[in-house]
C-alpha cells in the first residue's frame, strides 16, 4: 500500500507520526531507572545487604582493638576499620550483581530487553551506574550506625569518600556484569571466578588487617593492588587528610577501574549479539 493510499484511508490532511528521537542518555537514563525499581519498592534489600559488614564491625573490630588496636594508624580502630568495611560493602555487593543479569538471562527477560530500540551499550551503562544509589545508601547507613561507637569522620571527606565508592561501584559492577555475559551457558562459572578473584583482593588490600606485619612477599603483591590505593584513600579522606599522596592514588585506582569495567562491560554485551 503506498504512502498516498494510507493517508486517504485515514484522511487527506492526517499528519504521518513523527519519528521518536531518543539520545543515548536517555537510554542510560530508562534502564538505570528500570534497574533502581525493584530498590525503591523494596528498600529492605538495601538494609539486608548490611548484615555481613555490622557482623564484621560487631564482632571482628573488638578483637581487631584488643589486638593490634594501638598499633593502627589515624587515632583510633573505628577511624582505621570503618573505611575498610566500607570498601568491603562495596567489592560484595557489585561484584554480585552479575547473578540478577543470570535470572534475567534464564527468565528471557535480557533477551526481550535487547532487541527494543535501547542500544546494548546504554544498557550495560544504565546498570552499572544503578549500582551508585544502594551502594550510597548502604555505606551512609554504616557510617551513621557507627557514630554512637565513637566513628568521628570529617564531614568533607566524607562526602568525597562516598563518591570514590560510588565510582569504584561502577567499575566492579561492569565487571560483574561483563562476567556473567561471558559464563552465560556456564551459570557456574560466575560464582568460582567470583570467589577466586574477590577474597585475595579482599585480604591484600589491608581491609581487615594492616599488612604492615605481613610478610615480603605479600606486602610486595599488596602494591599492586589497586584495592589496597582505594581503602589507603578512604581511611585518609575519612580521617581529614585530603592532601595526601594516599587520596591521589585512590582516586587514579577507581576512575581506572571504571574505565576498565565500562569497557570490558560495553565490549562484552555488543559481542553476545554475535
Amino acid at each position: 500500500m503506498s504512502t498516498t493510499t494510507t493517508q486517504e484511508a485515514v484522511g487527506v490532511d492526517a499528519p504521518l507520526a513523527p519519528e521518536v528521537r531518543r539520545s543515548w542518555w536517555s537510554d542510560v537514563w530508562l534502564v538505570m531507572a528500570r534497574e533502581l525499581r525493584p530498590v525503591v519498592r523494596e528498600p529492605f534489600s538495601v538494609v539486608f545487604g548490611l548484615v555481613q559488614p555490622l557482623v564484621f564491625l560487631a564482632l571482628f573490630g573488638p578483637l581487631l582493638a584488643g589486638s593490634v588496636g594501638g598499633a593502627l594508624p589515624g587515632g583510633g580502630v573505628w577511624q582505621w576499620f570503618v573505611p575498610g568495611i566500607l570498601v568491603m560493602t562495596t567489592l560484595f555487593g557489585t561484584s554480585t550483581t552479575g547473578s540478577n543479569l543470570q535470572y534475567e538471562m534464564q527468565t528471557g527477560a535480557h533477551e526481550r530487553l535487547l532487541v527494543t530500540p535501547l542500544s546494548r551499550s546504554s544498557q550495560l551503562v544504565g546498570r552499572s551506574l544503578k549500582e551508585m544509589v544502594p551502594l550510597v545508601a548502604q555505606a551512609l547507613l554504616i557510617v551513621v550506625v557507627m557514630l554512637p561507637f565513637g566513628f568521628r569522620p570529617d564531614p568533607v571527606g566524607t562526602v568525597l569518600g562516598l563518591a570514590l565508592l560510588a565510582v569504584l561501584g561502577v567499575g566492579l559492577g561492569s565487571l560483574s556484569y561483563a562476567l556473567a555475559i561471558a559464563v552465560r551457558k556456564q551459570e557456574w562459572m560466575f560464582w568460582a571466578v567470583q570467589q577466586t578473584v574477590l577474597f585475595p583482593l579482599m585480604i591484600l588490600s589491608g581491609l581487615l588487617l594492616p599488612l604492615e606485619s605481613g610478610p615480603r612477599w605479600m606486602q610486595a603483591a599488596a602494591q599492586v593492588n589497586p584495592l589496597r590505593w582505594i581503602v589507603d584513600a578512604e581511611r585518609a579522606l575519612f580521617a581529614g587528610d585530603l592532601t595526601a599522596s594516599a587520596v591521589l592514588w585512590g582516586v587514579l585506582a577507581a576512575a581506572a577501574t571504571a574505565g576498565l569495567g565500562l569497557v570490558v562491560g560495553v565490549r562484552t554485551i555488543l559481542r553476545s549479539a554475535d
